[in-house]
Order: C-alpha cells, then sequence, then structure tokens
C-alpha cells in the first residue's frame, strides 16, 4: 500500500444517508407525479367523451338549446326560483326544524328508546331548538351542539339526524361569524372531537379523521359562503355608488349645458335684438330734430315710438339677467354661421344711417383669422357702436383694426356728447348723460352691477375667453373709449386671459 493509497479517503458513512433519503424523496415524487399525471389523461379523456351529452343535458335543463323552449320555461331555473322562494320563507326554518324533530324520533324508535328517556331528551334537544335558528341562531347552536356533545360524553348512541343537526350548525354559525370567530369555533369543534375520542367509544365505529373533515368541511363551506355572499354585496354597492356617481355627473353635465345655452342665448339676444332697438330708440328720437316739417302728431308718434323702445331694452335687460343668473359664457359660439369682420362696412354704415359719424381704419396686414376671433371682434365693434348712439348721440366715433403678429387689437373711441344735444324734452342733458355713462355698470365693475347693462360684460366674456385683454372708460383726450386685444395663438383658452381692465364705464 502506498502513501497515497492511505491517504485518499473513502465513503463518509455519515453523509451517505441523507443523500439516499434526498434521492429517494425525489424519486418517490416523480412516481407520485407520472401516477396523478397518467390519471389525469384518463379523467380529460373520458370528460372529452361526455362533453357532448353533458353539453346537452346542460342546455336542456338551462332551456338553452331545447327546440320551442325558452328560459323562461326550462326545469333548472324553475327549480332554483321554486327553492330560493321556499328558502326564502319565514315558515321554513320551522318546518325544517319540526321535520328533523320527527326523523330523530322515528330514529330513536327501533331502538325501543322512549321519547321520554335520556337519549330522548338529548335527540329533542338537539333537533327542536333549529325552528328558531333564524331569529336567535347563536343561543339555538350552542343548545343544539351542548346537547349533542353531552350525548355523546354520556355514552348516548350517536344518531344520524343529530349529527346532521350539529354539522349543520356549525355551517350556519361559520356563515355569520366573523373570519376570527369562525378560527376559534373550528378548533373549539376539534379539540371537542378529540375529547369525545378520548373519553368515550360512542364513535368508535366511525373513523376519527372522518369525523374531523366532517366538522372542518361544515365549517369551511360556511365561511366560503359568507365570503361570497360578503363579496356579492361589496361588488352590488359598488355597483350603485358608481350608478349614483353617473346619475349625479350626468346632472351635472346637464345642467351646465343649459346653463352654456343659456349665457349664448342671453349675449346672442343682446349682440343682435338690443342693437336693433337701440337703432329704433336712436332714431325716433333725432327724427324731430333732423325733420323741421313735421306736424305734432308725427313728433308725438317719434316720441312714442322711442319710448317704447326704450321700455322694450328695460324688459329685455330684465330678460337677461334672467337667462345670465348662474350661468357661465359659451366657450364655442362659432358652430353655426355668425358676422365676420368683412362685415364691419355694413355695422358702419347702419350707424351712419342712425344719424351717427363713423370712420373705419384698418392698420396693418389683413388677413383670415378664425371665426371665434372675428366674431369677437365684430361684436365688440357692434356693441361699442350701440354704447355710442345710446351714450353719446351724433359724436363722432372712431374704429380701428391693428393687424399685429400675435393679436388683433381693436380701439373704438367716441368724442362724446356735445353739451348742446338734447335727445328728449323729458330726458336728460348731456351733463347727466355723460355723468350715466360713468355710472351705468353700478359698483360691481363694468356692465355687471345691479341696474347695469350687458355690454360690457359681454364684450368683456368675448375677450377673456379667448385668453385676451379688455378695458373700457373715459378716454385721455375726451370721449369713451373701448379697447380690446384678441389672441391668435390661445383660441378658446378663457383660463389663460388676464381678465378686463380699466375703470368702470358703461352697459
Amino acid at each position: 500500500m502506498t502513501p497515497d493509497d492511505k491517504a485518499r479517503p473513502g465513503p463518509d458513512p455519515a453523509g451517505f444517508g441523507p443523500a439516499l433519503a434526498h434521492h429517494a424523496w425525489r424519486l418517490s415524487g416523480r412516481i407520485v407525479a407520472g401516477v396523478g399525471q397518467l390519471l389525469l389523461w384518463i379523467l380529460t379523456g373520458i370528460g372529452t367523451l361526455l362533453r357532448p351529452v353533458a353539453v346537452r343535458l346542460v342546455g336542456r335543463l338551462n332551456g338553452g338549446t331545447g327546440r320551442g323552449q325558452g328560459t323562461d320555461t326550462a326545469p333548472l331555473p324553475r327549480w332554483i326560483g321554486t327553492w330560493r322562494e321556499v328558502v326564502g320563507s319565514w315558515w321554513f326554518a320551522p318546518l325544517t326544524g319540526l321535520a328533523l324533530t320527527v326523523a330523530a324520533l322515528a330514529e330513536l324508535a327501533p331502538r325501543a328508546d322512549s321519547p321520554l328517556s335520556l337519549a330522548g331528551g338529548f335527540a329533542v334537544a338537539a333537533t327542536l331548538p333549529l325552528v328558531w335558528r333564524r331569529e336567535n341562531l347563536r343561543p339555538v347552536a350552542a343548545i343544539v351542539l351542548g346537547a349533542v356533545a353531552a350525548s355523546l360524553l354520556t355514552g348516548q348512541s350517536q344518531l344520524v339526524t343529530t349529527g346532521f343537526a350539529a354539522l349543520y350548525t356549525l355551517y350556519a354559525l361559520a356563515r355569520h361569524l366573523p373570519r376570527q370567530s369562525t378560527g376559534v369555533l373550528a378548533f373549539g369543534s376539534v379539540v371537542t372531537v378529540a375529547v369525545v375520542y378520548t373519553a368515550t367509544s360512542t364513535l368508535d365505529d366511525v373513523p376519527f379523521p372522518a369525523v374531523l373533515i366532517a366538522v372542518l368541511a361544515a365549517i369551511g363551506l360556511g365561511d366560503a359562503r359568507r365570503v361570497v355572499e360578503s363579496a356579492g354585496r361589496t361588488e352590488a354597492e359598488a355597483a350603485e355608488r358608481t350608478n349614483e356617481t353617473l346619475t349625479r355627473l350626468t346632472a351635472v353635465q346637464r345642467e351646465q349645458a343649459v346653463m352654456r345655452e343659456r349665457a349664448r342665448i342671453a349675449r346672442e339676444l343682446h349682440d343682435v335684438v338690443a342693437h336693433s332697438v337701440s337703432m329704433i330708440a336712436v332714431q325716433a328720437e333725432t327724427a324731430p330734430y333732423t325733420m323741421e316739417s313735421l306736424s305734432p302728431e308725427a313728433r308725438a308718434g317719434y316720441t312714442e315710438i322711442a319710448k317704447t323702445a326704450r321700455e322694450a331694452l328695460v324688459e329685455m335687460r330684465r330678460l337677461l339677467s334672467v337667462l345670465r343668473a348662474d350661468a357661465q359664457p359659451e366657450p364655442d359660439a362659432a358652430n353655426s354661421p355668425q358676422p365676420r369682420l368683412d362685415r364691419l362696412p355694413d355695422l358702419v354704415e347702419q350707424h351712419r344711417g342712425a344719424g351717427g359719424r363713423v370712420d373705419l381704419a384698418v392698420h396693418g396686414d389683413p388677413r383670415a383669422l378664425s371665426t371665434t376671433v372675428e366674431l369677437s371682434a365684430y361684436r365688440i365693434v357692434q356693441e361699442a357702436l350701440t354704447n355710442a348712439r345710446r351714450h353719446a348721440p351724433g359724436a363722432g366715433v372712431h374704429v380701428d383694426l391693428m393687424f399685429l403678429p400675435d393679436r388683433l387689437a381693436v380701439r373704438v373711441r367716441d368724442e362724446g356728447a356735445s353739451r348742446t344735444a338734447v335727445l328728449d324734452p323729458a330726458g336728460p342733458t348731456s351733463v347727466d348723460a355723460g355723468k350715466t355713462r360713468l355710472e351705468s355698470s353700478g359698483p360691481g365693475g363694468p356692465g355687471g352691477g345691479p341696474g347695469g347693462g350687458h355690454g360690457l360684460v359681454g364684450m368683456r366674456e368675448r375677450a377673456t375667453m379667448l385668453g385676451g385683454r379688455f378695458s373700457a372708460g373715459p378716454a385721455a383726450e375726451g370721449g369713451f373709449l373701448v379697447e380690446a386685444e384678441l389672441p391668435l395663438t390661445s383660441e378658446g383658452n378663457s383660463t389663460r386671459g388676464h381678465g378686463s381692465e380699466g375703470p368702470p364705464g358703461r352697459g
């Protein structure tokens, strides 16, 4: 033997045993997996062969494949519906409880046990309380389970009916108790079964694992039923909350749509109708001073026309106040054909036809703009001319349009009312009219206070909804000045505007 042979170590006896056990464990696992896979193949083949029969049977039971049969007349839905009605009725619990008691007494009869004996007393105590299980589940369960346990511990023979009553009671308790209490119930039931098997021989004919599985299965089924019902209630509550949210959202959207439509109607009514009625009033008021040959009757007629037109304007402002209440500006007024800047000359001619003096100047490079920008500019000029006719009749008005690279600037300035101009013998003088021009908007800002008109409000809304600027007030060179800047790159953005500026003006 060489020195090398002496130094070579042999097999380790201490490590041989664990390695062999590990290989045996793996081999047994593979054998079990192979047997299980073989069984799965067999069951899959049987399922494939029986699938057409099962599908046809389920279809006929549910009424889905039978000819001339509907779901309403199918056997299974009809049976399920009838069973649910029976289970949900108030008399189901008393009827089944009494039936179980009678069955327990009938099971005792062949054993020559009288109902008045100890066994009969335990049988009645384990079944009869189930009559009141819906109203008083926990006290009933205590009586039933206590009677069954006492019967087993005192050596009484086990009845099928009392065993069923005990399992059903465990199922009902697990269905209604919370998860932690269900665990305590399961632990207590296992301990009780173990004590019965240890202390007595009553259940020796039944294997301990079978009883243990039956008890745990009853509790597990009850807990599973509770989980399913809780999940169903949660889903129903979530669906109900979702429906309520969608209903409220639909109502809010409908209300917002109504408010936007009211604002649009109010603005268009003011811009179009108020402009025309104001022209009628101005022409009727100025006619007696431009036509000297009028008869007294004609002068009175023109005065009545002017008075009626002014009253119509007042009533219209009241209507607009109602329409504008809690309403937001319409974000898009370009959905229908609207006037654009190419119609400004017609607007200027209308003003001149009413006896006014106006000149229109365009600066920069005129180009086609978006419909919203051109409509807003047109309405601003239209309202400014209407205000000039109302507050400064006969005064010269200068309209300037400036096409800048990033915006359109609108500037309308009237020269102010002449001190010698009197519109109506009963109306205000030019000095009073000038004061009215400065106070017509009220304390809330231009056109926004109580009693004021809606002209400046509409002009401000049109400018700010485009993200532009607006100002109105007395001009430094005299008269009244309205200025607006409408951006060309942020159309429709009403939240980025700088709002209105300038002192309070007329409405």
